[in-house]
């Protein structure tokens, strides 16, 4: 466990009794963070939510049973998990962090009736249709478009990796099923001069350069670094800024920071529009993750969206596709893991 982190009652220490404590755990494991929320039913409001830091913690496990410790709550009977990876069996390994676990053992250490693990941006793609309860500021719209009722729905977000995924309508006109994929992954090109220059240094010291490369908080780190090549400004050995001095030196009026993040919003664009017309995704494509809902208004005037209609014979076809910046993304992504333990509720 974490140095100076007291984690509370280990593993096969029973949690304390609550009558009347909820029996549903929904978990929302980022590459930085891992929250928590518990729940009674797939309707009820989320209670004891919490946040964590995830490299204070060895494991998932012990993250979970430290929150139960802290909380006061028992075992959960069923327990959802959205986490920041692909999820193809048994045995689940982050991309952007440590944390590997067994799903089978982890059930059995918590004596779950139902442990289901999930790709995070799948749980926040089955929680799309219910953002607009949770009010008109859990997101914003970005230039024009009208979504189709009932029409695929399109969801990017830059965080500590690049989460991409989707929601789709059933044949049947039933359940929606949400995309599990990692196109966050995809190969990232750009037809901009500068941009290609960029990625080509990045190549150099990546090999493969994926759409999270540039696109995500290390991502927005390495244009910073590439750039700033590519201009000749020099650099001392490990000299560079972290992804959040970044965007504050850019809402603040720095210059090269300005045009880190201006590169990093047009690549968004072009991941976005990629994304929206892959999937058709007329009922809107949903911009979720850390870093751009703290841009606000500056990522409004960025070149995202015209990039993001930028595709040529189809740019009216993504012009009326509207985009959204989810700023409930953390409540969110719980409900969407929430929604997720109902049987009925498919992923692929």
């Amino acid at each position: 466990m974490g140095q100076g982190v007291d984690h509370g009652a280990g593993h096969d220490q029973d949690m304390p009794a609550r009558g009347d404590a909820p029996s549903r755990l929904l978990v929302d494991v980022g590459g930085t963070q891992v929250r928590f929320a518990s729940q009674e039913t797939a309707t009820s409001p989320l209670s004891h939510v919490a946040r964590y830091v995830c490299r204070e913690f060895d494991s998932l496990a012990d993250a979970i049973f430290y929150h139960l410790h802290r909380e006061g709550l028992p075992k959960p009977k069923r327990c959802a998990i959205g986490i920041a990876t692909a999820v193809t069996g048994d045995h689940v390994r982050m991309t952007n962090h440590h944390w590997s676990f067994s799903t089978r053992a982890l059930q059995a250490a918590l004596g779950a009736e139902r442990l289901l693990v999930i790709n995070d941006f799948a749980a926040l793609a089955l929680a799309l249709p219910v953002l607009p309860a949770m009010g008109p500021r859990s997101t914003r719209r970005i230039g024009g478009g009208e979504a189709v009722v009932g029409g695929p729905m399109g969801l990017v977000g830059p965080g500590t990796g690049l989460g991409v995924s989707g929601l789709l309508p059933s044949e049947d006109g039933g359940t929606p099923v949400a995309v599990a994929g990692e196109g966050g992954h995809m190969t990232l090109a750009s037809y901009d001069p500068e941009e290609r220059a960029v990625l080509d240094l990045l190549h150099r010291r990546f090999g493969h350069v994926s759409a999270e490369r540039a696109v995500s908080g290390p991502g927005l780190e390495n244009l910073y670094t590439a750039l700033a090549e590519l201009r000749g400004l020099k650099l001392a050995p490990g000299e560079g800024r972290a992804a959040p001095a970044i965007t504050a030196a850019a809402l603040a009026g720095e210059p090269f920071s300005s045009e880190v993040v201006t590169m990093f919003c047009a690549l968004l664009g072009d991941v976005a529009g990629n994304v929206a017309l892959t999937l058709g995704a007329r009922g809107g494509l949903y911009i979720g993750g850390g870093i751009v809902p703290r841009l606000g208004e500056w990522f409004d005037r960025s070149p995202f969206r015209a990039r993001f209609e930028s595709a040529g014979r189809l740019t009216a076809y993504l012009r009326a596709i509207p985009t959204f910046v989810v700023h409930e993304t953390e409540q969110a992504a719980l409900l969407g893991a929430g929604r997720a333990l109902d049987r009925d509720t498919p992923t692929h």
